[in-house]
């Protein structure tokens, strides 16, 4: 890799991160959500539930999955420029739809499926691309760009609730998705003629370790993975969704210092990105993956035993759910391409990233149907709390089935 590459590279991990800082922005939803029902209440008259609205967010998120297959087909053969480039305009393009929306209906189309289509065809992209161009420090790298994506749920919320005050929420989802529309298409262009067929980045091409979807498909270990995944999200998506009704009715603090919670979290979960990336490059993704399951079990115990005076147990609960979650999100990219190697990795970790949708479609609606029928969210708190430990086991059987796996292939 000569000085030139290098610099080349470094610089095209920013632009990466960048547009993952951008797409990230979807972390804000619930800053949104608050202003547009209060303005749809005030201007049209409608009454909607947060759990309606929360349902947009939801789509958005289980639809990605779905593009980041289809675009890592794009990005394994033509390189991440023209992914990034539809995802970005689809992803910001769907923000500022929004801003015209005159109901959820509107909204689940436009942020849902639009934007959740431009999601997961720019993060599935920027996210397989950092691991191609730094294989001998996959780990770090993915940690890295995940870790700008979970950064927007730290920097954004402040800049959005100005946006409404000053203006309105319709106005805030147009500039906003206007703005991050503009700066994702100028990183994509950036990238240039970028792709893995005539770059020395990341390993050869037709390598026997490089494994293709359908076959992957056919490998138990990939069904092992991808239940570690689910048991390793559920507990993160399900807080990450009701952080701030989880602080209300567990801690009985205000809305203020609910928020506040929501940024302590986001910031445990940024720095479980980077922090687990990093050790997974020294002490190996299953170790580390096996340390992120077991703090996620503590996390549980923590939360189910925090209460009114009892905020230690829930702080550090609160934190180590963040570090977890953020560990399994920095760790899967590089742990994907290492099972099946990199010149698919696009493709197979999209369709590892099902596995993500589905902790985040049950885990909120577990965490929130547990409240509605008890007024508590202690069963939640149980039912993660067992996930993270089905989590744990997962993590030894991988162990096996790896092994066996290798040997076979020798």
């Amino acid at each position: 890799m000569t000085e030139m590459t290098n610099r080349r590279r470094n610089l095209v991990l920013f632009a990466l991160c960048l547009v993952n800082l951008c797409l990230g922005s979807i972390y804000t939803f619930s800053v949104f959500s608050q202003a547009m029902i209060q303005y749809l209440s005030e201007t049209m008259g409608l009454t909607i539930s947060p759990g309606a609205m929360a349902m947009v967010y939801t789509t958005a998120n289980c639809i990605g999955p779905v593009t980041m297959i289809t675009g890592g087909r794009i990005n394994d053969t033509l390189g991440p420029k023209l992914v990034i480039l539809i995802g970005g305009i689809l992803f910001g393009g769907g923000m500022f739809l929004s801003g015209f929306a005159r109901g959820v209906a509107f909204m689940m189309v436009s942020f849902g499926i639009i934007g959740g289509l431009g999601l997961g065809m720019a993060y599935g992209s920027t996210i397989s691309t950092s691991v191609k161009l730094f294989p001998e420090k996959s780990g770090l790298v993915g940690g890295i760009t995940t870790a700008c994506y979970g950064l927007s749920s730290v920097i954004l919320p402040p800049i959005v609730s100005m946006l409404v005050a000053r203006t309105n929420a319709p106005s805030a989802f147009r500039i906003v998705g206007l703005v991050f529309m503009v700066i994702i298409v100028l990183c994509a262009l950036s990238l240039g003629s970028l792709n893995f067929a005539s770059t020395n980045a990341g390993p050869a091409r037709g390598s026997d370790a490089d494994i293709p979807w359908n076959r992957m498909l056919r490998m138990p270990v990939f069904y092992v993975m991808l239940l570690l995944l689910i048991c390793g999200a559920f507990s993160g998506m399900m807080i990450i969704s009701q952080a701030s009704s989880i602080s209300i009715n567990t801690m009985e603090l205000d809305a203020s210092k609910a928020a506040l919670i929501v940024s302590i979290l986001a910031l445990f979960n940024t720095a479980g990105r980077i922090a687990a990336g990093f050790l997974s490059d020294k002490i190996g993704r299953v170790w580390t993956l096996r340390l992120a399951s077991a703090l996620s079990v503590v996390a549980e115990l923590c939360l189910l035993l925090s209460g009114p005076g009892k905020g230690f147990f829930f702080y550090l609960g609160i934190a180590l759910a963040g570090v977890s979650f953020g560990s399994f999100m920095g760790v899967y990219p590089g742990f994907t391409a290492d099972q099946f190697g990199f010149r698919y990795n696009s493709v197979n970790y999209g369709i590892m990233c099902i596995g993500f949708a589905l902790a985040g479609l049950f885990g909120p609606m577990i965490a929130g149907n547990s409240f509605s029928s008890t007024g508590s969210y202690r069963n939640a708190f149980l039912y993660a709390g067992i996930f993270s430990a089905a989590g744990l086991a997962l993590t030894f059987l991988y162990a096996v089935m790896a092994k066996k796996e290798k040997n076979k292939a020798r």
